[in-house]
């Protein structure tokens, strides 16, 4: 049918941006874990040279921190962004060489460079990963990057640790240069979603409110992950033929079960259930002997507990990408607070470590972060529930594949007996799009398009979107 055909383009017409995006930015993402962001590429190359590389470390951490929060101020296009990944890609290849060479004043230097820059680069990828998915689908998108990109540092990790930190540099750097050359290929125009706010009464949806609470939370919840960087990791440092690898399993093993869940699932519940993980991690660390099956418990219970909240507001923030013209604003902002909470995390961390009483202070101050996110979460998901209640409605009919998904709209058009016309304009609002995006998509004037919604609410009886949902789903 003519209409099949064309419900299927408008589904496929971004498979190919998506994929390319997902694997440039995993390529990046896997060098910056590796070697920029608390990376054991760093960590083994200041150990063959007897130095200690916290200050470096820091610095760049804090220099990610800034790019991320500020490069929404000057990356305002999906071009420009592409220009940066290809700029900065080409300057991590460069100063990556600059670590095959004794320690230097170049080093500090390239690296808090290069962490300003990278921050800038993953606030950038929020224009492909708008553009690239429709929303409600990007908790796929952002799964996938996640899994992909952490698979990869292991790898460069592993080599590293066993082979030679040198090594593993070479293999990083082989990595950025396939992103560049992958970079290449991403488009650069801005789509009509690219363009598109999603307004309330004609007027843009002010985000601030949520996501000052959703920065705080963040934060907070984070500084268990600095404390375990500082503090947990360290304690085991004879079972490194383990750590080497097991570190990150856990955490993309909760990202992709989060990923594949049932659509009917409730992860509200699970949120919970990762906050208790977090506090019987540290209650462990407190009673546990060091060894292999401590280990094993801990960085299960913490890492998996970093997935389950690392998809969360990651897939929060690619929601909200549609309520502000810039979105690497709203993802760069965002993800800055991960960022913070993390170095929050390791000052504390380290102050209790050169304290007398640093065997029971971590254990503490972690099961304090873990009751402050408890009372945090309850309002959290009532803003997140008012703001993005589309999101709500819609994540059924989203994670449907092509197949069933014009199945669903065709029973549903039958049943309303829809027009074809109606049956277009239905699935796009179904997808999530405005009113101005659909107009463009079908080439029609947003008028005729608020016409057309009018007779779908009319031949329904209902009288918003989410009662469209609820009758789709039934």
């Amino acid at each position: 049918m003519k209409g099949d055909r064309g419900l299927s383009k408008i589904i496929n017409i971004k498979a190919s941006e998506r994929e390319l995006s997902i694997l440039t930015h995993s390529l990046f993402s896997a060098w910056m874990l590796s070697f920029l962001f608390e990376g054991q590429i760093l960590y083994y190359l200041a150990d063959s040279h007897k130095f200690e590389p916290k200050f470096m470390i820091f610095s760049g951490a804090a220099a990610i921190f800034t790019g991320l929060l500020l490069f929404g101020l000057f990356i305002k296009t999906k071009k420009a962004a592409k220009k940066l990944f290809l700029f900065s890609y080409s300057f991590f290849i460069v100063i990556s060489g600059v670590f095959f060479f004794p320690p230097s004043p170049l080093w500090i230097i390239g690296i808090i460079v290069a962490s300003f820059l990278a921050g800038g680069c993953v606030a950038g990828w929020a224009f492909y990963l708008k553009d690239g998915t429709p929303k409600n689908q990007r908790i796929k998108t952002i799964a996938d990057m996640l899994i992909l990109s952490n698979l990869l540092m292991i790898l460069n990790n592993m080599t590293a640790i066993h082979i030679s930190p040198y090594v593993g540099l070479l293999l990083s750097t082989i990595m950025l240069l396939a992103a560049l050359l992958l970079a290449l290929k991403l488009p650069e125009e801005d789509s009509n979603s690219s363009l598109a706010v999603v307004e309330l009464k004609g007027e843009p949806i002010d985000t601030t409110n949520l996501l000052v609470f959703l920065y705080l939370f963040i934060t907070i919840i984070t500084i268990n992950s600095g404390l375990m960087y500082q503090v947990v990791n360290p304690a085991f440092p004879d079972i490194e033929w383990l750590t080497s690898w097991y570190w990150a399993i856990p955490y993309i093993t909760a990202v992709f079960v989060m990923k594949n869940l049932p659509q009917k699932t409730n992860r509200s519940y699970i949120l919970y259930v990762a906050i208790a993980m977090i506090g019987l991690s540290f209650i462990g660390f407190m009673g546990l002997k060091p060894g292999v099956l401590s280990y094993l418990i801990l960085n299960t219970l913490m890492m998996g507990a970093c997935g389950v909240y690392d998809l969360f507001w990651w897939s929060i923030l690619g929601e909200m990408l549609e309520l502000h013209h810039n979105p690497a604003k709203i993802l760069g902002i965002g993800l800055s607070a991960n960022i913070l909470g993390i170095l929050l995390g390791g000052i504390l961390g380290g102050s209790i470590i050169s304290s007398t009483t640093y065997s029971l202070n971590p254990t503490l101050l972690a099961l304090t972060v873990v009751c402050v996110t408890l009372v945090l979460l309850p309002p959290l998901h009532k803003h997140l529930s008012l703001l993005l209640k589309d999101h709500a409605y819609l994540v059924g009919f989203a994670q449907l594949d092509e197949d069933e998904q014009i199945n669903q709209i065709e029973g549903t058009a039958k049943f309303g007996k829809l027009s074809e016309r109606e049956s277009q304009v239905a699935f796009l609002l179904l997808q999530g799009k405005t009113y101005r995006v659909i107009a463009k998509e079908l080439l029609i004037s947003e008028n005729t398009v608020k016409y057309y919604v009018k007779n779908i609410y009319y031949k329904f009886g209902i009288n918003s979107r989410g009662e469209l949902i609820d009758i789709m789903q039934k």
